[in-house]
């Protein structure tokens, strides 16, 4: 019996558009069936999406920040109340476990908590006589129709980086979702629509390159968000900014985690597996390269792999969950698999190897077990390329020094973490390690939404960051008024 597919409708200027346009099929990973089908928009419903996003702007503008933070407030207590419908979605179309989802949807409603604060961050400045009777403000406005273009990997709360505080800010908004996962999205933004958002303010367009092509030529798009692998950052942005739009563009990484001889093992194991094999490795932030120093060869290796051994993957779309779900598609699976064979080839010693794992309750689900390879060397392939699964490089190093100096020829800054005990270390560690989010004893250190998600180098291509008031700023632009007033008759005040 064929699983009846769930819809996979537009967005656009307030109404539901069930589109006949041929796509992308959306999997549930977990059991390889086919859940709905994804339409590939192009020229003509980006077209209708950002004129009808144009057309809506000129009210939104205008209606006072703290009216349009009510919906946001509105919104945000529909979320809650679906919370459990949300996550079940989630981990249907991307593998994620329960509990992953959970964090998922969680981190996007903290998102919308700070947006509903924006009010306060949107307030000016005045000096009175900045000049001889010469007073100045500054006031910041929205930019008009923004963008955003979202990955597979959180389907909840990377599109809630992004529109929210563009709404709170005045702006209005289309957003692509990918393709992949496009169902949580549509899902949130239809109890933002019960939450009082008015028509146009928010769209939705799907489909691939044609699609985000036309977003980034339409001369009405002011502004474009964008997360997804490194060289499509870049092509976003490069492409973007030249034709005239403000860019803001996450890529991918190479995220290391230092582990120094007197971490303590438990707590290091615990941070750095949950790091490299959370959401199965599908994530930007992804502690992907173990960096051991000296001893720890001995003293926390071992442990580390007998963690990765003991995880326990399977399907979850149902009620008993795995340590660690599927991949995205097929296709993810047998890319990564490729790259463990060439870590291989080139000399890497695969220590624990999930390239065979299959979940026997879910034989064409896409999984890989979690895997490791030891003694990686900077020059192999798995050392320069983001895999985005559930592998971990170990590099071996004798002291912090040559580790940090390793780590710092690297293209990526995303994230970089060390565990150990020592102060010292802790501080020369953040201090020299070229990263825009560092941890310190924390396996991950993605920062919430008070602070900027803030990748450097081949992670990040913009100047102004998601998140925090990097993103008000992004969504804002300021004006500056000079104000000089004359009494009837008074003459040049110059002249006095």
């Amino acid at each position: 019996m064929q699983t009846q597919l769930l819809p996979c409708p537009l967005f656009i200027g307030g109404e539901w558009i069930h589109s006949k346009l041929s796509g992308t099929p959306v999997h549930n990973p977990s059991t390889g069936e086919v859940i709905a089908q994804c339409p590939a928009g192009g020229k003509d419903e980006v077209n209708a999406a950002v004129e009808a996003a144009a057309a809506a702007f000129p009210n939104w503008w205008e209606t006072p920040a703290v009216e349009r933070v009510r919906v946001l407030f509105k919104f945000k207590a529909l979320l809650e109340e679906n919370f459990e419908e949300l996550i079940r979605l989630n981990t249907r179309e991307h593998g994620k476990t329960l509990g992953e989802s959970r964090g998922d949807v969680k981190r996007g409603i903290e998102m919308i908590e700070f947006a509903c604060g924006v009010p306060s961050m949107l307030m000016g400045e005045s000096m009175e006589n900045l000049a001889r009777g010469i007073d100045c403000e500054t006031v910041r406005q929205p930019l008009g129709v923004c963008v955003g273009i979202t990955p597979f990997n959180f389907p909840a709360m990377v599109p809630l980086w992004m529109y929210p505080i563009a709404l709170a800010c005045g702006n209005t908004f289309v957003l692509k979702p990918s393709e992949k996962v496009p169902l949580t999205a549509i899902r949130i933004v239809e109890l933002l629509q019960k939450a009082g958002l008015p028509k146009g303010v928010l769209n939705i367009v799907h489909g691939g390159r044609d699609c985000v092509d036309a977003l980034l030529s339409h001369p009405k798009v002011k502004a474009i968000s964008f997360v997804g692998s490194t060289p499509i950052a870049r092509y976003i942005f490069e492409v973007g900014t030249k034709n005239g739009k403000r860019v803001q563009s996450n890529g991918g990484a190479k995220n290391y985690i230092f582990i120094m001889p007197d971490a303590d093992v438990e707590n290091s194991t615990r941070g750095l597996i949950e790091a490299a094999y959370g959401c199965a490795g599908e994530r930007c932030m992804a502690g992907s390269t173990a960096v051991v120093i000296g001893d720890a060869r001995t003293t926390v290796l071992p442990s580390i792999l007998d963690a990765a051994r003991a995880i326990k993957i399977g399907p979850t779309d149902r009620e008993k969950q795995p340590d660690m779900g599927p991949v995205i598609t097929r296709q993810h699976r047998d890319r990564v698999v490729e790259l463990i064979a060439a870590g291989a080839k080139e000399g890497a010693k695969v220590t624990v190897d999930g390239r065979s794992t299959r979940a026997s309750d879910a034989p064409d689900g896409f999984f890989v077990g979690p895997t490791v390879l030891d003694d990686v060397q900077t020059g192999m392939t798995v050392a320069r390329e983001e895999i985005f699964g559930p592998v971990l490089n170990v590099m071996r190093f004798a002291d912090l020094d040559a580790a940090i100096e390793m780590a710092n020829r690297s293209p990526y800054g995303n994230g970089a973490s060390i565990f150990t005990r020592s102060g010292k270390a802790a501080r020369e560690f953040k201090h020299r390690v070229k990263a825009g989010m560092v941890g310190v004893n924390i396996g991950v250190p993605a920062s919430m939404a008070w602070f900027p998600f803030n990748g450097w180098g081949d992670s990040f291509f913009g100047d102004l960051h998601m998140q925090g008031k990097e993103g008000v700023q992004f969504f804002t632009q300021q004006k500056v008024t000079m104000n000089r007033w004359f009494s009837y008759g008074e003459g040049d005040i110059w002249q006095r």
